[in-house]
Order: C-alpha cells, then sequence, then structure tokens
C-alpha cells in the first residue's frame, strides 16, 4: 500500500507538530453570549474552559447552537459550566499524530485538549488542524 514507509512515518508524527498553540480559553463563569463573541471575533469553534488554568471542559460553536434560540438575558443566564463538556479528550503533545486523529474518530469529536510534559495545556487539536496535516503529508510524498 505504501510505497515510501517515510509517509508512514510523517503520519507518526508527534500531534504538536500541528497543533493550534495558546488557545484562547474562557472561565467556567464566562455566559453563553460571551463565549460566541469570543468565537466570532476570533474566527474559532472550540475554547477551552478553565478553572484556575486547569482545563475543566470545552465548549464548541455546536453546544452553543443549542441555547441560539434562547433571548438575550436568558442567554446571559446560562454559564459555560452548564454547557461545557467535561473532562475532554486530552492527549499528550508527544502523542503520535495517526493516534491523535484515530481517538477523534472513533469518539466522534471534533477536538481534543493537548497537553505538555508537564501536563499543563499547550493547545488545541481540531478536526481543521488534522485536515491540514493531511494536507501537508500528502503535498511532502509528492514532491
Amino acid at each position: 500500500m505504501y510505497e515510501d514507509m517515510n509517509q508512514v512515518h510523517r503520519f507518526r508524527m508527534p500531534v504538536e507538530e500541528f497543533t493550534s498553540p495558546n488557545p484562547i480559553t474562557a472561565p467556567e463563569t464566562s455566559s453563553i453570549e460571551e463565549l460566541r463573541q469570543m468565537m466570532d471575533s476570533n474566527g474559532i469553534r472550540h475554547i477551552p474552559i478553565v478553572n484556575q488554568d486547569k482545563v475543566v471542559g470545552i465548549i464548541s460553536d455546536r453546544d452553543l447552537r443549542v441555547v441560539a434560540g434562547l433571548k438575550l438575558a436568558d442567554k446571559m443566564m446560562i454559564k459555560a459550566s452548564d454547557l461545557m463538556v467535561r473532562d475532554p479528550l486530552t492527549v499528550s503533545s508527544e502523542m503520535p499524530l495517526d493516534e491523535v486523529a484515530f481517538e477523534m474518530s472513533s469518539r466522534k469529536v471534533g477536538s481534543v485538549i493537548v497537553n505538555d510534559e508537564n501536563d499543563e495545556l499547550l493547545g488545541i487539536f481540531t478536526v481543521t488542524d488534522a485536515l491540514n496535516a493531511l494536507i501537508e503529508i500528502a503535498r511532502q510524498t509528492e514532491q
């Protein structure tokens, strides 16, 4: 299947190579409207939710659509902690790209939290990052 074993090794690169570093985070007390504004103004679809710099959850734009039909006053009462996915999938920055992609696919999640060697937030790896990695690897194999 693979004529060049280097193709296989490229998929084994650490996920850190394609991780979006230093993601925008929000505290658990953020309102849903604040989160929506953060996503819109920064062009992002996932926000790690933190409590004292520790990731405790994640909110996606899909999560926010659940409450989209509510009145603004009602949205201001709903906090990130009410809607977030608790204990999101977290991986080590050294985990191979193909393993991370497999975990995301099998669990049907759109992003994972990437932690550094000290188990602190390094970045976020999304489906878009996975597609960008695939494109880059495919283009390298054409050369």
